[in-house]
C-alpha cells in the first residue's frame, strides 16, 4: 500500500469518516457514493473502478459486493472477485444507481458517466476533507482504507479475514498495523488475566 508506513498512514475516527462521506456527497452524488463505498469496504480506487453492476448482490439479507482483486505485483495477474460485505442501506443506494445500466456496466462512474481513474478523486477529495474540517495535506483517500482495516482489527476480526477483505496479506497487516494489533491484544488478553487477589487475601 503506497505510503502505508509513512506519515500519511492516518487513522480516522468513525465520526471523521462520516463527515468526509457527507462532504463528498456535497461535491456530487457520484463522488459521494465512491467515497462511501471506499470507506465501507476499504478497497482501492482501482478496484472500485472495475466494479460492475452485476457485482452487487443487494437482494440478499447479507448484502455484498463481489470485489475485483487489485492488479498489483509483478507480471500479469488474474483478476478474481471476492465477496465483501456491505450494509443493506448502501446496497439499496448502489442498486438504485445501477438500475438503468446493464450488468456489465460500471457500478460506480463519474458524473459524466466515465470511469473513475486513479487520480480523478484527488481534487474533489481535498475539497471534501476541507469541508469536513480536516487537513487535506494529511488526510488522503488512503486514510479511509487504513481506517477500515483498523476498524476491523479493533472489532476482533481475525487478521486473515481482514487481509482477505482488503486484498492484502497477513504479513502486510502485521507489519503496517502492529501498533494497533498490540493495543488491541492488550485489551483482549487482559480479560483472561488470572485474578490473584483472592489468593493474597486468603
Amino acid at each position: 500500500m503506497p505510503d502505508a508506513e509513512q506519515s500519511r498512514n492516518v487513522i480516522l475516527t468513525d465520526d471523521a469518516v462520516l463527515a468526509i462521506i457527507s462532504a463528498a456527497y456535497a461535491v456530487s452524488r457520484e463522488f459521494g457514493l465512491l467515497v462511501e463505498v471506499t470507506a465501507v469496504t476499504g478497497a482501492r480506487i482501482s478496484q472500485l473502478a472495475r466494479l460492475e453492476v452485476g457485482d452487487l448482490q443487494g437482494d440478499r439479507s447479507d448484502a455484498r459486493l463481489m470485489m475485483p482483486t487489485a492488479r498489483k505485483g509483478r507480471g500479469r495477474k488474474r483478476i478474481e472477485r471476492r465477496p465483501v460485505p456491505i450494509p443493506i442501506n448502501l446496497a439499496m443506494v448502489l442498486k438504485q444507481a445501477g438500475a438503468s445500466r446493464p450488468s456489465k456496466a460500471p457500478l460506480l462512474a463519474k458524473p459524466n458517466g466515465e470511469l473513475w481513474r486513479h487520480s480523478d478523486h484527488r481534487h474533489p477529495f481535498k475539497r471534501a476533507v476541507t469541508r469536513a474540517g480536516l487537513d487535506p495535506t494529511e488526510v488522503t483517500i488512503y486514510a479511509l482504507r487504513h481506517s477500515s482495516i483498523v476498524r476491523q482489527l479493533l472489532a476482533n476480526t481475525p487478521i486473515r479475514v481482514v487481509a482477505t477483505l482488503h486484498d492484502t496479506s497477513v504479513v502486510m497487516i502485521e507489519r503496517t498495523y502492529s501498533k494497533f494489533i498490540s493495543d488491541h491484544s492488550d485489551a483482549v488478553s487482559r480479560r483472561a488475566l488470572l485474578d490473584t487477589i483472592r489468593t493474597a487475601i486468603s
